[in-house]
């Protein structure tokens, strides 16, 4: 009997909502509530209590170099600006490394792209294949040679192409174009990464107005000042 008990389903007991005349708090805390709300209250207690202990255990000749870098203002700790962290030199090296990692993808990019374009080219140039007509004697063969000119013997194109083969090849196309697309981001992301490098070289240089540029464009344009070289 106990064990057809436990087959059937348990009751549900429901917990009550908030009374109608509390309902101006809100809803009724559950247990389950309860120890969330523990928890994080304990967590924040033992925290405190750590930095306490270690405040109140400090060497007072206790020192860190990074106590010269930074300040306090108010009681809270200012560390010092890294907005100047590098130097100008060190700033170049980093952007040329940048630039000869975009320069990597986009060659690796390119032979990607020939080499798709060749696979797919070799796919629409195969030569189609031609109709044989068999005969079973010479006067048959005669009479398909003239019903049949060599300008009128129909060439079978395959039209009907398995699925799966045309499924693949729209993808290659798709691809392709997608390759494709990569590639001119690349190179313009390369080409923007250049000029910045080129403007942060010494040298006097200023950006051309559009009545000064020859052929339009929405690039900015920019004119260094001759030097003499030695």
């Amino acid at each position: 009997m106990s064990s057809l008990r436990n087959a059937l389903p348990s009751r549900a007991h429901k917990e009550r909502s908030q009374p109608s005349a509390r309902k101006k708090f809100g809803l009724l805390e559950k247990h389950k509530d309860y120890v969330q709300r523990a928890k994080a209250f304990h967590k924040k207690e033992d925290t405190l209590r750590k930095l306490r202990e270690k405040a109140a255990n400090r060497n007072e000749d206790e020192f860190y170099f990074k106590m010269v870098r930074t300040k306090t203002v108010d009681g809270v700790h200012r560390p010092e600006s890294e907005a100047n962290k590098y130097t100008q030199e060190e700033l170049m090296l980093m952007k040329t490394q940048d630039m000869g990692y975009i320069l990597q993808k986009v060659q690796s990019e390119r032979k990607k792209i020939e080499r798709l374009t060749a696979s797919l080219h070799s796919i629409d140039n195969q030569p189609a294949n031609k109709h044989v007509f068999f005969a079973e004697d010479r006067e048959e063969a005669k009479e398909l040679q003239s019903r049949y000119s060599k300008s009128e013997i129909p060439l079978t194109i395959d039209i009907n192409i398995p699925a799966h083969i045309k499924r693949k090849t729209d993808q290659s196309y798709k691809e392709l174009e997608a390759r494709k697309d990569r590639l001119r981001q690349l190179e313009k992301i390369y080409m923007d990464m250049a000029m910045k490098k080129e403007l942060q070289k010494n040298g006097r240089k200023r950006k051309l107005t559009e009545d000064e540029i020859v052929c339009p464009t929405s690039e900015p344009v920019y004119k260094w000042r001759a030097e003499r070289k030695r």
